[in-house]
């Protein structure tokens, strides 16, 4: 929960705080970011056309200088142009923070998880073997109103992760 909520006055980098916790060096970078055309996955996730313009921030994670996760989130154009979303700059408070300050709050979230083989640019990235699946977590992100204002794609490799899901029943 602290990974999508606005809320709370705990750090802005809740992985390193998550590391740190552990006695580990958790940090991420923000490889790239800006205006793409989106691919056909997140443009139906999104419920625009494939190829229409989004924001997408690509950031490297790291644990222990090593990495362990690469991800690419994804905004649509009107949410993210023009905002610290579309650039690589560290975002005080948080990216999600700032996109609930902007007036796109979540309020409900769907994940899929699938395991598979990383493509040649995943496989240098996180270090992995010829024969080594990664998992792959895609999160679609919608408002009260069951607008989507963010779909994340998370590659990591498999046999370096744990997931764990609390669900509130009730």
């Amino acid at each position: 929960m602290p990974y999508v909520s606005p809320e709370g006055d705990g750090p802005s980098d809740v992985w390193a705080a998550e590391a740190a916790a552990q006695g580990r060096r958790g940090e991420q970078r923000i490889v790239r970011a800006g205006e793409v055309p989106a691919p056909p996955d997140v443009a139906e996730l999104l419920g625009i056309r494939e190829g229409e313009a989004v924001v997408v921030r690509r950031r490297l994670i790291t644990l222990d200088d090593r990495p362990n996760e690469l991800t690419d989130t994804y905004y649509p154009a009107h949410v993210a142009r023009g905002t610290r979303l579309a650039g690589t700059a560290k975002i005080p408070g948080g990216a999600v923070r700032l996109l609930a300050e902007l007036g796109h709050a979540g309020a409900r979230i769907r994940e899929d998880v699938i395991a598979r083989m990383p493509d040649d640019e995943e496989r240098e990235t996180l270090r992995t073997g010829p024969q080594e699946p990664v998992l792959q977590l895609t999160r679609l992100t919608v408002d009260r109103d069951d607008r989507p204002i963010q779909v994340d794609v998370m590659v990591m490799p498999a046999h370096r992760q744990r997931l764990r899901y609390e669900l509130r029943i009730g």
